[in-house]
């Protein structure tokens, strides 16, 4: 059985607010996307990485790749219009050579900082339960509004969980949930996790971490620079 990185490639970043997209972005003189391949690269338990490109990109991705020795990289697969059209885009390039058993890792190229753990962890999950999820705890007080400016009541936090990447299915499983979804016109779900939500499964969770961000603004580039230099402190557990 194969365990299969989809690395989500196709967006353009326009909340940056830059003029490359942001998974092109150089960090430390290294993109941004090459800090997320080479956590894959790295992981023994990751047969191959298919990365879905914004368009016009491939040249630049396979450069890298090849600068980087990223050799796990075996599939650039062109990206849609929307997430969950790139994700589709991906899964069906993939059905091209794999069986329905062999499991599949949708990824964001703009989650760098994933760990060892956080793979490891989707993997084991994806296998026991038929798909994984990687969350983390909501830790914040959470309002609701309907306006955006004001709110008359919470929600209790303990019922809420942060979803991240990597989102772990059965190549077969995903296939046919996106399948269905398109045969009930359901064509831009925010996620796998929510499209899996609106077809009526059930979706199980594995580890994710704070550190695992999503570089969405200029801030979050700040938070990675510092999460690259930053050590644990001896003393912390």
């Amino acid at each position: 059985m194969a365990n299969i990185a989809l690395i989500i490639a196709g967006g353009s970043g326009a909340r940056m607010h830059q003029n490359i997209p942001k998974q092109f972005l150089t960090i430390n003189e290294r993109p941004v996307i090459i800090y997320t391949l080479e956590a894959f690269q790295k992981h023994a338990d990751i047969d191959a990485i298919a990365v879905v490109c914004i368009n016009g990109w491939e040249p630049v991705l396979l450069a890298y790749a090849n600068q980087f020795n990223i050799t796990k990289l075996n599939y650039i697969i062109p990206g849609g219009e929307t997430g969950q059209e790139s994700i589709y885009n991906g899964i069906c390039e993939l059905k091209k050579y794999y069986s329905d058993d062999d499991i599949v890792l949708i990824h964001d190229a703009i989650r760098p900082m994933v760990s060892a753990e956080i793979i490891s962890d989707c993997i084991v999950k994806t296998k026991q339960f038929g798909c994984a999820i990687a969350t983390i705890p909501c830790a914040e007080a959470m309002l609701e509004t309907e306006d955006g400016m004001i709110s008359t009541g919470s929600y209790p936090r303990n019922n809420l969980k942060r979803t991240q990447t990597p989102q772990g299915f059965p190549l077969g499983k995903i296939y046919d949930l996106h399948e269905r979804a398109l045969l009930k016109g359901i064509t831009n779900s925010v996620a796998s996790c929510t499209l899996m939500i609106e077809m009526g499964e059930q979706v199980y969770f594995s580890a994710g971490s704070e550190k695992n961000i999503k570089l969405t603004t200029v801030e979050d580039l700040d938070i990675f620079k510092a999460l690259l230099l930053s050590n644990r402190s001896d003393w912390l557990k």
